[in-house]
């Protein structure tokens, strides 16, 4: 029999991967997908562009209602309820045939994908000791983010139906184990004594809000990274001068494999530099070599553009590091809403990522306005590295009052 915490963590990392195979695998499916109800030219970007917002802005709502719910009603009724939602939501998109629809199931998607790595963490973190968490939430995260690269597999290689299918069933099927979880005893005690549980208001007031703004900026960098050069790597790489630009299945899998190996490392040097922080700066100053990198000599190449993905992707791996910091900043009554909100926060960003990068497509040019919004997103990131404090081996038993 599995002891109840490794459990924990398994399902924990399980639903994680389900999480990221879903939410990447729109990115993979784009193209496909709008061709296969009708779309063509100039009209796959626009409307790649519309469905991607629509699946963030899904993603940001459902955080905090997700957190708030975190805190108030348990870990274990968000990792059920999200996982239901964006499954069901998932095996309907295999049938959608118009833009509206499709718009509408990638909202409800995202409302659903936005409970699952807060929760999942927070119920890691509140049950190991501080000296083991890092390396839990490490497992949960590395094994979480094969669930992307799994998309670019699968995305690559079935009918774009068939693929939204497949993560439907996957996250339904994961509900029998997560049925066998019960909640922290650290939770448990903290619901008996905190009078305030879940307060998006308590979260976001003078005392809390400069802790979470400045732990936001520091993963906006991944979500630039995914939001333009991995899903619109065609319109990319034609720009950079590629007679046959990476798909965004290409894209994906390379920036991936990446990830996985990066978030191992950057967890465990987290763990034996006794630091969060200093794990944050290499990973970020890695990031900064990947995008001078890839403008400057991804040029013509194919190959040399999914060459610096897999860079970047390596070193945009301290997801770890930076969901652990999350739950690691907040108290155990805002804990799960922090968890939660943060890493859906940052993936809202995508939304004025693309956006301003469009905006300035027409003035500057592809790769000019890319590169701008690239270095605004790095300056963003290591101002938040600095103004957060550290939390390596910080005990978790405590309340925000």
């Amino acid at each position: 029999m599995v002891p109840p915490v490794r459990k924990a963590v398994l399902v924990a990392a399980l639903g994680y991967f389900v999480d990221m195979y879903d939410l990447v695998l729109f990115g993979v499916l784009r193209l496909p997908s709008l061709k296969g109800i009708g779309l063509e030219g100039p009209a796959l970007t626009e409307a790649g562009v519309l469905l991607l917002n629509t699946q963030v802005a899904g993603i940001v709502l459902g955080s905090m209602l997700w957190g708030a719910l975190a805190d108030k009603r348990g870990r274990l009724t968000v990792l059920f309820g999200s996982i239901v939602t964006y499954s069901l939501a998932n095996l309907a998109n295999a049938l959608v045939t118009s833009v509206p629809q499709y718009a509408a199931l990638r909202f409800v998607a995202g409302v659903g994908l936005a409970g699952e790595l807060g929760a999942g963490v927070t119920l890691v973190s509140e049950s190991l000791a501080p000296k083991e968490r890092g390396f839990g939430t490490t497992f949960v995260a590395a094994l979480g983010l094969a669930g992307a690269l799994t998309a670019g597999l699968v995305g690559a290689r079935l009918p774009w139906r068939t693929s939204y299918i497949v993560g439907g069933v996957l996250g339904l099927g994961l509900l029998f184990m997560r049925a066998q979880l019960l909640e922290p005893a650290l939770f448990q005690a903290q619901k008996r004594a905190a009078q305030v549980r879940g307060s998006l208001k308590q979260l976001f007031d003078r005392k809390r809000i400069g802790r979470f703004v400045p732990l936001v900026f520091v993963a906006i960098p991944n979500w630039y990274l995914a939001g333009i050069l991995m899903t619109f790597s065609p319109e990319v790489g034609k720009a950079l001068g590629m007679a046959n630009p990476p798909t965004p299945a290409q894209s994906t899998t390379w920036m991936y494999v990446g990830v996985v190996i990066g978030d191992v490392i950057f967890g465990l040097l987290s763990q034996a530099l006794r630091s969060r922080k200093r794990a944050l700066y290499l990973a970020h100053i890695g990031m900064t070599v990947g995008f001078v990198g890839i403008f400057a000599h991804g040029k013509g190449s194919p190959e040399s553009y999914l060459g610096w993905l897999l860079w970047l992707g390596l070193f945009s791996g301290f997801w770890a590091v930076f969901v652990t910091t999350a739950a690691e900043l907040f108290g155990t009554n805002l804990r799960g809403t922090a968890a939660t909100t943060a890493p859906c926060f940052v993936r809202g960003f995508a939304i004025p990522v693309t956006l301003s990068w469009r905006a300035m497509q027409p003035h500057l040019g592809t790769i000019p306005a890319a590169s701008v919004v690239g270095a605004v997103c790095m300056v963003l990131a290591f101002a938040g590295i600095w103004a957060i404090p550290e939390t390596y081996g910080r005990d978790l038993d405590f309340v925000e009052e």
